[in-house]
């Protein structure tokens, strides 16, 4: 781009100052004529080299500018852009049938002529945008790229991801039994800090950031990832950022944080928790059954024994603090829910139960 806008610059530069030349006639005005070609050469190269330089500015402003645009675009669905487009073309059009009657103003009819056409257009097309989802509902258009939850369409939902989702890493096993479809979207700023932990010099943090950017790489050959280059720099938290563009974007957030968790439902903003999910497929426990559990350490209070089923229940049993490191028949007596998992309280059966 900066190359280009270099020589388009100096190009219109140079041709600018031979014609000039030309319409002032700059040669004949010089005494002696053997200079007045090298005098005029010179002028040109000068209005060439004039017209790379200012290229150069120009270029890097414009290529700074597509950059913006190319990130705006990225963070917008493919349903906002096209009816935002088509909300310009009426603006436009709307603009052309005022033409006439607003021109015909005294004083400030051709000064109001610009602006009017402006404004209207960022409105139509502002409004559009804004409105696309209901706009592509009153026409009959019910899925286009747009990752809304309400179009009934669940295979063109785009899901925001967490840093603590993908460095779990069973988002990627969800992904393969196709219970979640759709696209995946791992902003930058979430790659950043997934780059952070990476670098940590923690090895327990760096080895679970490590895993989270291998678990993206791993997304990418099972399902669709986009990774946009959007950005809020005047907020400095992740979450913050991520329940922004999720409210901006109308996507679900996929996390296993907790405290994200409950921001989100304070902000209307909808879940998907992979904890809840797990949590849901566990089977249930009534009490009264019984299991078999390898006790492994001791509980909070006195006198428990600690023990976890296959999927990672825990199962505290009581009065078997003497009998940690065996394999114990217990019967259950209570089940309590709690938002990181299920806790089995029980005691040791009987051996006439």
């Amino acid at each position: 781009m900066i190359l280009v806008s270099r020589i388009v610059l100096a190009l219109l530069a140079a041709l600018g100052a031979v014609y000039a030349g030309r319409t002032f006639d700059l040669v004949n005005h010089f005494d002696s004529s053997s200079y007045a070609y090298t005098v005029f050469g010179i002028i040109v190269f000068l209005a060439f080299a004039v017209g790379w330089m200012v290229g150069g500015l120009a270029g890097k402003g414009l290529a700074r500018g597509f950059k913006r645009v190319e990130r705006a675009a990225q963070a917008r669905s493919a349903g906002e852009l096209t009816v935002g487009a088509i909300g310009l073309l009426v603006g436009l059009l709307v603009s052309a049938l005022l033409y006439l009657p607003v021109h015909a103003l005294p004083y400030i009819g051709n000064w109001v002529l610009l602006p009017m056409v402006l404004v209207l257009s960022y409105l139509f097309a502002f409004t559009a945008a804004k409105k696309h989802r209901g706009i592509l509902r009153l026409v009959g258009v019910h899925s286009l790229g747009d990752g809304d939850p309400d179009l009934g369409n669940g295979s063109n939902v785009s899901t925001l991801v967490d840093t603590s989702a993908i460095i779990d890493g069973r988002i990627a096993d969800i992904v393969r039994t196709g219970f979640l479809g759709g696209e995946l979207v791992v902003p930058e700023f979430v790659l950043k800090e997934l780059q952070q932990v990476a670098d940590s010099a923690d090895p327990l943090k760096r080895a679970r950031g490590r895993r989270g950017l291998q678990v993206v790489q791993d997304l990418r050959t099972d399902v669709q990832v986009a990774t946009p280059d959007v950005d809020f720099p005047q907020v400095s938290d992740v979450d913050a950022k991520l329940l922004k563009l999720a409210k901006e974007r109308n996507m679900p957030i996929l996390t296993t944080d907790f405290n994200l968790n409950r921001l989100a439902q304070i902000q209307d903003v909808q879940v998907l928790n992979v904890n809840d999910l797990a949590n849901a497929l566990k089977p249930a426990v009534l009490p009264g059954e019984r299991l078999d559990v390898l006790l492994i350490k001791e509980g909070k209070e006195s006198n428990q024994g600690v023990g976890y089923l296959d999927d990672g229940t825990m199962v505290v049993v009581e009065r078997a603090r003497e009998r940690i490191g065996e394999t114990l028949p217990v019967q259950v007596t209570s089940v309590l829910q709690q938002p990181s998992g299920k806790i089995i309280f029980t005691k040791i059966a009987a051996e006439n139960d």
